[in-house]
Formats: structure tokens, sequence, C-alpha cells
């Protein structure tokens, strides 16, 4: 028998929905929403409050999202505050990315055990997974659409991603705010989810009512949003939508001149700022870890007592830490220097020629993050003040 609700179960009974079609759904109903795409079997996953932090983690209901929390953020800080009354995404971004549903921290790939007649092998299977990603912003849309690029293109597809990938249903939610380290405006990922969801969200809280206008945005999409109760969205309400992202582009904390990244990068592998930038970083790798697109990883080897089991792990690695970079005569990058200089290099410039697209999304979550409060904004800005101090050929070398 099923669990949902009366109301929620005449919903299903409504006409079907097609691709575009955009609907206005209460905040009271949000649950129904929950309901339905459980009963769909979807693992539902969405921020929610944490040790003091929003993070991304698996939610039985819409209770758990976080009502009426903010984030104080800047270079090197971040700090919760509950000042935005009723809304559930009055925040900007998550304390950590959405990849790590994806693309895990911490994988096993397969294990051997010694038996009479040899080693055997036996391959992990992936365990089916059907998550539904609730609340995702438009710059973390663009990051997972980079990381498709990496992991699904070209001959060399990542099984374990692709298991995982596949079956995901994405609920995006355009901002209504934008955070002091936020420049997805620059980066043009942002803050309007324009494309790979299969449904957005915008939430409207207004003269006493709290609403969310919720737009199609593929057949799967249209077939879940038939089923919550609603109503279709009137043309102010669709006018609401366009104002406040509006309002929202003019809010960015920063912003990052993107003309000729990449000859900016390439023509300045020498200029100052690189020696300063060695000085300042810690090479802690806390950019790497919450960027939404970074993909740096390390495989491991390793085995019980007897030596009769062992297994092989892959885990999340960095550009910055030593051994990543180490062959048989040593390290190439022994430098903070020059490993902060490859990072923002192939992040900025090399990404593109590497994927067809930069390899920042402006979240602005590696300003947050850092120790230190390195600005990958300014540090730009200061090379482009003072350019002309490289030469192409190290800079592709390095990539």
């Amino acid at each position: 028998m099923s669990h949902l609700q009366p109301s929620v179960l005449s919903a299903m009974a409504k006409s079907k929905l097609k691709t575009g079609d955009t609907q206005v759904i209460q905040r009271a109903d949000l649950q129904a929403f929950f309901d339905i795409l459980s009963e769909a079997g979807y693992q539902i996953v969405g921020p929610t409050l944490r040790e003091q932090a929003i993070v991304y983690d698996e939610l039985q209901s819409a209770a758990e999202l976080p009502v009426g929390w903010i984030e104080e953020k800047s270079g090197g800080v971040y700090r919760l505050k509950q000042e935005n009354g009723e809304a559930l995404f009055g925040f900007t971004l998550g304390a950590h990315s959405w990849k790590k549903f994806l693309f895990p921290p911490e994988q096993r790939l397969f294990k051997t055990r010694m038996e009479d007649n040899g080693i055997r092998f036996v391959e992990d299977e992936e365990p089916s997974c059907k998550f539904a990603f609730f609340g995702m912003r438009s710059c973390e849309l663009n990051a997972l659409t980079i990381q498709d690029k990496i992991f699904l293109q070209g001959e060399h597809v990542d099984p374990i991603y692709k298991a995982r990938r596949e079956n995901c249903f994405i609920i995006a939610v355009n901002c209504a705010r934008a955070g002091d380290t936020c420049f997805c405006v620059s980066m043009n990922t942002g803050p309007q989810a324009e494309k790979g969801f299969d449904l957005v969200m915008t939430e409207i809280l207004e003269s006493g009512k709290h609403y969310f206008v919720v737009e199609a945005g593929t057949l799967r999409g249209a077939e879940i949003l038939g089923k919550i109760p609603g109503k279709k969205a009137s043309d102010p309400e669709k006018v609401k939508v366009t104002d406040i992202v509006a309002n929202t582009t003019q809010q960015m904390g920063r912003t990052l001149d993107t003309t000729e990244i990449q000859s900016l990068f390439y023509d300045n592998v020498e200029h100052p700022v690189w020696e300063d930038l060695g000085k300042r970083c810690l090479a802690c790798a806390n950019c790497t870890m919450v960027c939404p697109t970074c993909f740096c990883s390390t495989v491991e080897d390793v085995t019980d007592l007897t030596g009769e089991h062992a297994e092989r792990w892959r885990r999340w690695d960095s550009c910055f830490t030593m051994d990543f970079t180490y062959m048989n005569h040593g390290n190439i990058r022994s430098s903070v220097k020059s490993r902060y200089r490859q990072w923002i290099t192939h992040k900025l410039a090399s990404w593109i020629d590497q994927f067809g697209t930069s390899g920042c999304v402006g979240c602005g979550s590696c300003i947050t993050w850092c120790p230190v409060g390195i600005d990958i904004t300014e540090e730009a800005k200061k090379i482009r003040e003072t350019p002309g101090r490289g030469n192409t050929h190290i800079a592709k070398r390095e990539k």
C-alpha cells in the first residue's frame, strides 16, 4: 500500500505536463514532493545543517532543510547565521560539493585473494543508486557538466561515475542571494539554472506567502512535477522569477575578467605573483577538496598481514601534495610556488585546451575555504595589471 497522503495520490491523476511547463508548489506541499521522489525509488540528497555548517547529505523529509540559515563568507571565513526567516534556500552553497556522491573520496576498485590455483581477482560491483539531488545551484550544475566530460566522454569511461550518474534526478534552485565570494556571472554559470536539470525551483516569500515556481527541464521532470499538488504558474509569478535572478546577478561579491585568460597565464609563468603565492599558500589542498570540478586521485594497494588478501583503492588526491608529481627522478614540482601556479593555470587556462571549457564555475568555494584567504580573482587581476613576464612553452609543458 502506498504511504503517500491522499492529497498526493489525487494529484497523480492530473494531466501530463511537458518540458518547459511551470507550476506553483506551496511550501506546505514540499513534503509531498519528497514523498513522490521516495516512492519513485530515489535516495534524496540535499542541504541540511550538520556541525555548524550546511552540508549535502541524505534527507528523509523536507523538515531537514536548513530553514532560515544563511552564511557569512569571505576569504578564509565561513559562519552561519539564522537571519532569513522561513527561507529554505537563503544560503548560497554547501560547505562541500556534490561530487562526493558521484566521484567518491574513497572507492575500492577490486580485491584479490591467493587461492590454490593462483590469484583470484574480484571487481567491486557498483550498487544501484538512484540519487535525487535536491537544491543544486547553477554553478554546481555547470560543474557537474564539466565532470561529465571528464568521466563519461572519450575512450576511457569511468564505470563507477557512470553507474552513479546515469540514474540521477536533479532538482535545481535559482539563487535569490549571492555570497561575498561568488562570481558565477563572470564565468557565465549562474545565478539562473538554464540547463542540466530535471526540475528547477525558485523560492518566493512575500506578503505572508511562501511558494516555489517550478519548471520542468525534462520529460522525466515533467512527469514528477505532474504528480505534485500545485497549479499552473501565472505570468506575474514567472516575472517574479526573472526579477529575483536579475537582483542576484547584481549582488556578486567578486568578478573575474576572462578576456584572453589562456594567454594571460601562458605568458606569465615567471610573474612575481607566483613567488608571493608560494610564500602565502599552505599547500593544504583545501581548495581542491571543496572545488566541484577538481578530479585528481591516487591509487593505493593494501594487503593484510598474511599477504593472501589485497585490495586496490582510489582516493582523492591534490596537485598541491608533494607526492602527486613524484617520479623516479624526484618531484617535478617541489615548490609550493610551482604547485599553485600549476593549479590555477590548469583551472583557468589549460583546462580549456583539454575539455573545451574553463575548470572554474565561479562558486568561490576555494576562496572561502582557503585558510589564508587567497583569492584567485585577485591573483588573476594582479597578473593582468602587470603582464608579459614568462613564456608560453613552459606553461604548456606544465599542463
